[in-house]
């Protein structure tokens, strides 16, 4: 059986990788490697790696580092899902983004991923008729 160990050392990121899986994502699918290397630079990043080292998740939080924080691209590798990668990999994301006293951590969940965000203790908007947003492509 093989173990996983979460990370928050962006060191240890296997960009490579990262840019690969997301491309077959419907939400990042024709992602440039330079928007990537933009993406992660700007974010606080999180993976899961098998026990031989190889990279097989991915979360990323874009925060201000005092009072919010987004949650984006949590990917798990194909071959890896249904292990609980997917909860730890958010768990740990969350126990890490805790430490910076955050008012609010908010994500825009694909449909097969809201029972594992609502797990991690995410739920519906209050009043979300009061968010806007504002598409700029």
């Amino acid at each position: 059986m093989t173990a996983y160990e979460f990370s928050a050392d962006p060191a240890r990121l296997d960009v490579d990788w990262v840019h690969a899986i997301l491309s077959t994502t419907f939400w990042a699918r024709g992602r440039s490697r330079a928007t990537m290397d933009t993406v992660i630079a700007a974010s606080r990043n999180y993976a899961m790696y098998a026990d031989d080292g190889a990279q097989v998740a991915y979360a990323r939080a874009v925060t201000d580092g005092a009072t919010f924080a987004w949650v984006a691209d949590v990917v798990v590798d194909p071959a890896h899902r249904r292990q609980g990668l997917g909860t730890r990999i958010v768990d740990g994301l969350m126990a890490d983004l805790e430490g910076l006293g955050l008012k609010r951590v908010l994500l825009k969940a694909s449909p097969d991923g809201h029972e594992l965000y609502r797990r991690a203790g995410f739920d519906t908007l209050d009043e979300p008729e009061t968010w806007l947003g504002r598409r700029l492509r």
